[in-house]
């Protein structure tokens, strides 16, 4: 752990002097903000968890502290690529459906999983039945997490699936080829709001988009 914040300590303060005061204040203290969000604790256990060693999904703080706040049990969420966030989301939810490419991290998922989970295996395409999943499901949902393979498809695909209500989150959007599928949700109505912050076990920016309209689950 220690070479790792190290690390992202020399990229982030290149000199001695603001290295150690970084490391006086983010990581010696306790009540920092790296140890408040779990990103200490995420390093030691080499996955995304919170403060208290719960998983979280592998976004931006600021995101995972919105997510805890607004999702409620009555709401119905998709997800493209499965892990620890799937286990978050579980307790959050009503129901969570689930699409994983890795066959190995599929059956991972699956054995773990609570009973409010559907873990459903495809391998990854372009533009085929991956991104395609969400529209073999008989529901709507209210919540639709694009954080896998193919997600410009992915985003197209789900636009008929969502609720009246539903949301689509959309994460590491700072990548460029990404913003097709943010100018294709705002051409269908959608408007756009950029989240940016550090993740659990990252250094750098990270960014997700959540596309909404009046109205939606989130309040926004």
């Amino acid at each position: 752990m220690k070479s790792a914040i190290k690390k992202t300590l020399h990229k982030i303060f290149p000199t001695k002097k603001t290295q150690y005061r970084a490391f006086r204040s983010l990581v010696k203290n306790r009540n920092s903000y790296l140890y408040a969000t779990g990103w200490i604790q995420s390093i030691d256990a080499k996955k995304p968890v919170d403060k208290d060693g719960n998983p979280i999904p592998w976004m931006n703080f600021p995101v995972v502290a919105l997510l805890k706040e607004k999702l409620t049990s009555d709401l119905n969420l998709f997800e493209y690529g499965s892990g620890y966030s799937t286990y978050f989301y579980a307790g959050k939810v009503n129901s969570v459906v689930s699409v994983e490419y890795d066959e190995r991290w599929y059956q991972f998922v699956k054995a773990n999983a609570p009973a409010n989970v559907t873990v459903i295996y495809q391998q990854q395409d372009n533009d085929g039945d991956y991104c395609r999943v969400i529209t073999t499901q008989d529901s709507q949902f209210d919540v639709v997490v694009v954080d896998g393979r193919d997600r410009i498809n992915c985003v197209k695909q789900c636009l008929p699936q969502l609720s009246a209500k539903g949301v689509i989150l959309l994460d590491d959007s700072q990548r460029e080829k990404y913003e097709e599928a943010i100018a294709y949700a705002v051409d269908n109505n959608f408007k756009a709001l950029n989240i940016e912050g550090l993740k659990a076990t990252g250094n750098g920016v990270a960014r997700t988009t959540i596309l909404y309209r009046d109205g939606n689950c989130l309040g926004i």
